[in-house]
């Protein structure tokens, strides 16, 4: 993780009041870094954010404000893993809007493992339960991290059917959630985010303190679908906000996979909605692992192909890129590298100062 005088910087940078995730990445590759974002001018600030907005950075670092971050942290099982770190879930960097900071309580080995969502109704029937449990084992069991957000019905049976696999060292389980991590949403789901913490992971993008605010679920769901590499909707109305997930998973470029029900229940309509749409048909687990390519997956594997971290990948991919701007798909024949490798490296490039994204999807080298 980053060092702790960068650390209280990220931290500040990511809770001034209006600046948001997108400013914040604006200013990060313009300025370099946190610690030169707050090390510069009104003037230049002025350039990329609203003068409110830089008026509140240059007030400087809000030691009160982070205080609460800082002294979370010293809890052991306490992290803070931000777009800088090597923990940092390297398939979130494929989507448009990455957080800044993740809030982690638990095992960073997890963030990226091979992974899979598993999303569905709270008001699920009991055969549905059974099938979330059921896939969830089997799936962790060949090494698929299940990844969903603790809520009740579908997301609590598949955490539960994770954590019942082989073991802390195979699949296992991540909830991300709408709240800031020191709070559990809902209560009764108390037990299981204290398996989770010990067993596996919890995570939030959201500030501690952070209450249930109805429009935080539907955000944190580009998470749970951009962390896996694919989602299975269990059961779901048509209204379900997991349809949300699998939209956004589809924008993602992940797979969506529906298990089929009864014609006659509600929480049978919003998967086979999917089905009509294009979304997979699974009847086992053994269907969603063929389809993603195989099985067992190693715990060593990672749900996307390295980003640009270290100075030979960066150098051999901006030898490639040339000084001429290019788009993705041209730059991907030259390299041999898919878009969605890609992806990663470029914005970790980007972040660097050494390329401009250009309209119309082009990239150019800068120097």
């Amino acid at each position: 993780m980053t060092g702790e005088a960068s650390l209280e910087a990220w931290l500040a940078l990511s809770l001034t009041r209006g600046l948001g995730d997108e400013g914040a990445r604006r200013l990060l590759i313009e300025f370099g870094s946190p610690d030169a974002v707050f090390a510069a001018s009104l003037i230049a600030l002025k350039s990329f954010v609203k003068p409110e907005i830089a008026a509140e950075i240059g007030k400087g670092l809000d030691g009160d404000a982070i205080a609460p971050a800082l002294a979370w942290l010293e809890d052991g099982n306490n992290h803070i893993v931000t777009l800088a770190d090597s923990d940092y879930p390297q398939s979130l960097l494929n989507i448009p809007d990455p957080p800044l900071l993740l809030y982690v309580k638990g095992r960073l080995d997890l963030l990226n493992r091979p992974a899979l969502a598993v999303v569905g109704s709270r008001n699920a029937t009991p055969q549905g339960l059974s099938n979330a449990e059921a896939f969830a084992k089997s799936l962790g069991d060949a090494g698929l991290c299940i990844i969903s957000g603790m809520a009740h019905g579908i997301d609590a049976a598949a955490h539960r059917g994770a954590l019942r696999g082989q073991g802390n060292n195979w699949g296992s389980s991540i909830a991300i959630v709408g709240t800031g991590l020191d709070k559990v949403y809902p209560a009764a789901n108390r037990d299981l985010a204290h398996a989770l913490a010990e067993r596996g992971a919890l995570i939030s993008e959201f500030p501690l303190g952070t209450p249930p605010l109805a429009g935080n679920f539907p955000r944190r769901n580009r998470l749970i679908s951009g962390m896996s590499l694919g989602c299975l909707v269990v059961e779901a109305s048509l209204q379900s906000g997991s349809l949300i997930t699998a939209r956004l998973a589809l924008e993602q470029g992940r797979e969506v996979f529906a298990i089929p029900g009864s014609i006659h229940a509600p929480q049978s309509k919003g998967c086979h909605a999917l089905l009509k749409q294009g979304a997979k048909l699974v009847e086992t687990a053994q269907d969603i692992l063929e389809e993603l390519g195989g099985q067992p997956f190693s715990p060593a594997q990672t749900t996307n192909l390295p980003a640009a971290d270290s100075e030979d990948d960066a150098a051999a991919l901006l030898e490639h890129l040339g000084f001429d701007p290019v788009d993705a798909d041209t730059l991907s024949a030259r390299c041999g590298l898919t878009v969605s490798q890609l992806s990663a490296m470029l914005l970790t490039l980007e972040l660097s100062g050494h390329i401009n994204v250009l309209p119309g999807g082009l990239y150019q080298r800068i120097h």
